[in-house]
């Protein structure tokens, strides 16, 4: 059987090396047009930046690697051209010789990856505009950054961040432009603004809800044109603003695309031909969350789905057993200025528009490990969970320890179907320096369990402007006279007992710092007779969604 694999980094690397694990006799070749193979893409900012400092540490393997330990012939800067279905061929052209021939298959998979999304702008295609999606890519910025003293970032994903921490970190002064009105669109702008403030604090220019005219070259460096009538000068600009399936050869071919541009393949990985495999960030892929489909470049995914194109594509050296992949979640995590922010599952936003399942969410700001130990960290989660049975739906983490632990632990829960009681009773491991013997994860699953049962009753802060009930802050008065919800009461938590009798009649929503005084004043104030919710996360989320624009 004769195996080719287009494509060679994430899933096309991973689809080969499967395929050869699950069948020695079989032929395989991979094609790539660059000139490397198998290379880390994540950590090309990192290179720019100097903190990985040689480019051959981005190479996970090169083609000499895989022709002797995996008998896997690997041809670079082969561009394949077209996809001849009728006869089961490639038509393949050489960069380095010159010369097009055609390749005959048995299977091919196709893993093309994805290209940086151009805007129709003018002057994106100036010196000094940069995209950064290969090992040359990164090489140019390099070289440029070099000689810069200003850079400009369009676009506030996670690889504009991660950019302009590099860039900065070379010592450049960093513009970061973004079209919509926060950074970090997949998480909820009350988490997003934490890492927008980091930014800050470091010296990032940030420019939320401004969206770029045109990019112009003049004597001493570029000119981008902003929306409102400003204009930037810098020296160098990299656009970031995303990427688009590579889907070409998919197209051109006759394969059916899914609805947002990405082939269409099933749970094997199969496209409409059955000839024919895919997958990695060309591929559209399953929510399982939502049950649409969706785009979802990221490497975790795109390996998955390799290696299951790759098994099911030589048929397991004839078995012919499908293995399948499930779908996707979204699990994310990156990293600005000492700062993790993380996110699997459905935020608000998405749950608001896309699905129709009741939902609640609650708030936390744990420390990372026991506030006794040295170094702890406050951690600041968000978790989504369904009302009718308590399935966790998502959650976003963001902090400076201990963020990529508990995301990967929801994560982990919500592949299993687990539900918030799942989480008040996880059995996690506890010593000082990594935890508390009620973890964050137990925290925010103990919260969500309260409400579930009526416990804790969930006011929400977006009513806090129009609700009639009394605004009950239960802080100190030192920390209530440092600012507090408008038009609230202070009554500490240590004093209410005594002072109910000052409560006037009605709903009562109290507030504290970070949630856990005015939870403890809500069930006291309950079993007193009272109508009583807690604003959940207390001022610290209160403030958060105040910055973020969300009140």
């Amino acid at each position: 059987m004769k195996l080719l694999v287009i494509g060679g980094v994430a899933a096309g690397a991973s689809a080969a090396a499967r395929a050869r694990r699950v069948c020695e006799s079989c032929e395989i070749i991979l094609f790539d047009r660059g000139e490397h193979v198998s290379f880390a893409n994540c950590g090309l900012p990192y290179f720019v930046g100097g903190v990985i400092p040689e480019e051959k540490d981005l190479l996970l393997a090169g083609p000499k690697l895989f022709r002797e330990r995996l008998n896997i012939e690997v041809r670079t800067r082969s561009d394949v051209l077209a996809i001849n279905r009728d006869r089961r061929t490639l038509t393949v052209r050489d960069l380095a010789q010159g010369r097009t021939y055609e390749e005959s298959y048995d299977a091919l998979i196709l893993a093309p990856g994805a290209k940086p999304v151009t805007p129709p702008l003018p002057g994106l295609d100036l010196p000094g505009v940069f995209r950064l999606r290969t090992i040359p890519d990164s090489r140019k910025i390099k070289a440029a950054a070099a000689d810069a003293q200003h850079a400009t970032v369009i676009g506030a994903g996670f690889i504009g961040l991660e950019m302009a921490e590099n860039l900065s970190g070379l010592g450049l002064k960093v513009t970061v432009i973004e079209r919509a009105p926060q950074i970090l669109t997949p998480f909820d702008p009350e988490l997003a603004i934490l890492v927008e403030q980091r930014m800050r604090e470091h010296g990032i220019d940030v420019r939320v809800g401004t969206a770029v005219g045109a990019v112009r070259r003049e004597a001493g460096g570029l000119l981008v044109d902003l929306s409102g009538g400003d204009t930037l000068r810098t020296d160098l600009v990299l656009l970031a603003i995303g990427v688009a399936p590579e889907a070409d050869l998919a197209v051109a071919a006759g394969l059916e695309l899914g609805p947002h541009g990405g082939i269409k393949v099933d749970s094997s990985m199969c496209t409409s031909d059955p000839h024919i495999w895919a997958a990695g960030d060309a591929v559209e892929v399953h929510s399982l969350l939502t049950n649409n489909w969706q785009l979802l470049p990221l490497a975790g995914p795109a390996n998955r789905q390799g290696r299951v194109a790759g098994e099911n594509a030589v048929g397991r050296a004839g078995e012919h057993h499908l293995v399948e992949f499930r779908g996707v979640q979204g699990t994310a995590i990156a990293e600005v200025f000492g700062l993790a922010a993380a996110a699997t599952g459905a935020s608000e936003r998405l749950l608001a528009a896309q699905t129709d399942i009741p939902w609640d969410k609650v708030y936390l700001h744990p420390d990372h490990h026991v506030g006794y130990y040295p170094g702890a960290k406050s951690l600041s989660l968000k978790m989504l969970y369904a009302l009718d049975d308590g399935r966790v739906l998502g959650a976003q983490v963001v902090g400076e320890k201990g963020v990529a632990r508990r995301i990967d632990m929801i994560a982990m829960a919500m592949q299993l179907g687990g539900s918030v009681f799942d989480l008040a009773e996880a059995e996690l491991a506890y010593a000082p320096q990594f935890g508390a013997a009620k973890d964050p994860i137990n925290i925010a699953g103990m919260i969500a369990v309260n409400n579930l049962r009526g416990d804790l009753p969930l006011a929400s802060w977006k009513a806090v402007a129009s609700t009639d009930a009394t605004l009950l802050d239960v802080r100190s008065r030192s920390e209530f006279d440092r600012g507090s919800v408008a038009g609230a009461i202070n009554i500490p938590v240590d004093e209410l007992r005594g002072r109910l009798s000052e409560l006037p009649d009605g709903d009562v929503w109290t507030i504290c710092e970070m949630g856990k005084r005015a939870y403890y004043a809500t069930r006291m104030l309950r079993q007193s007779g009272f109508e009583a919710s807690v604003l959940p996360g207390g001022m610290r989320t209160y403030t958060a969604l105040r910055d973020s624009g969300s009140l």
